[in-house]
Formats: structure tokens, sequence, C-alpha cells
């Protein structure tokens, strides 16, 4: 091959390795593309998780406000729960609950927050010299009650609940309207709202007068 013939297949290969010119727009466009797809991407996340929270606080769980000395020492006004929607909930004797009886006397039927000592079927019984309560023969351990319960009330004991029936109480036993009130008696299970899960902010506590942060979690 000649010299001539020789340069000349090298000039062309050169120019064949050369890179094309890079496109600012092109570059550009990628970045707006790839800038908006992320926020698309954001945009959606977000309103997913708007409307999980709204449907969960609609139909699973709700924050309440305690008020009234009740439940101390397990709960102080100015409280707020996080309480388990009813439909979701299997009640048991423990359970801190939330009650609505609109069958209840007039000072009676606003929201309640009280403790199930019993559930349907079993027999309640008090004994309000010693202070003891009695599940079907058997006297409760209730380590979580402020003083035993000395207050009667006006409901009749021994007392057998219905199926459909709870009977509650407040840890707060003689500074408590409650089942042992007759204006009030076993409640329905069809009026318990839900159940309270978890302390989310503290109320003051009486004594201090300040906020106890360390009360926040699970109630027991």
């Amino acid at each position: 091959m000649s010299e001539e013939k020789k340069d000349l297949a090298l000039e062309e290969e050169t120019a064949q390795e050369e890179p094309l010119p890079e496109d600012p727009a092109g570059e550009e466009k990628k970045e707006t593309n790839s800038l908006e797809a992320n926020l698309y991407t954001w945009a959606q996340a977000l309103v997913i998780a708007v409307v999980g929270v709204v449907l969960l606080f609609t139909f699973g769980v709700r924050l309440i406000s305690v008020s009234g000395p009740s439940m101390q020492d397990t709960l102080y006004t100015g409280d707020q729960l996080l309480v388990l929607n009813a439909m979701f909930c299997s009640f048991k004797a423990g359970d801190v609950v939330v009650i609505n009886d609109y069958n209840a006397e007039p000072q009676l039927n606003e929201t309640l927050v009280k403790r199930i000592v019993a559930v349907g079927g079993q027999t309640i019984d008090i004994d309000f010299y010693t202070g003891t309560v009695s599940v079907d023969g058997e006297e409760l351990d209730e380590p979580y009650i402020k003083e035993p319960t000395y207050q009667p009330e006006g409901t009749e004991f021994p007392l057998t609940l219905a199926e459909d029936e709870v009977f509650v109480m407040g840890d707060n036993r003689n500074h408590s309207s409650d089942s042992r009130d007759s204006r009030l008696g076993p409640v329905k299970t069809g009026y318990l709202q839900g159940k309270a899960l978890f302390l989310v902010t503290p109320g003051a506590t009486p004594d201090t007068e300040r906020r106890d942060w360390g009360r926040v979690g699970p109630i027991r």
C-alpha cells in the first residue's frame, strides 16, 4: 500500500474514533425528567401516607383525653391515650377501656375510662369490709389499684354477668363512679368504644403538678 493510501486510511480511522459532540440541551432535559420523576414519587408516597393516617385515625385508632381522678394512679387528668377501635378488640379482664353508655344516668353517660374487672358469664363479689374483689370465687390480685375497694355504691353482690356484659371499675376505687353504681351497673359490650393501648402524652401528676414523661408507654 502506498504512503498516501496509508495516511488516508489512518485519517478515516481517527475520524471514526472521535466522540460525538455532547448535546447540552439533551443532558438538561434528562436531568429535568429525572427531577420530575423523583418529585412525583415523593408526592405519591406522601399522599399514600396521609390517606393511610386518615383511615387509621378514622377507623382504627383515636386519641382521647382523661378527665377526673377515677383511674389514679394509673392515669391522670390530661393524659392523652391511644385507643384501639372496639371492632378490632377482644376484651378481657384487666383491659383499660373507653365507654359511652347512653342508657346510664345523665351524670354517667359521658365518655368514661375504666378497667374491666370481670367479663360475661363470670360472677363478681366484693367484700367491702376487707376491700377485696373476687371473680368466680377467687380473690383478685390487683397491683394497679390505689387503695382497696370500700365503697359499695348501690349494686348488690354477688353478681353474675350476662354474656354480653362486663363489670368495670376505676383504679382509684373509692373515688370512682363505675359498675358498683346502680345507675351504671354492668356495661353492655356494645357500649365499649375501644381499648386504651398507649399513653401518648402525660398530664400533670397531682403531687408534683408536673408532667412525668417516664410514664409514656403501654397501659397496664
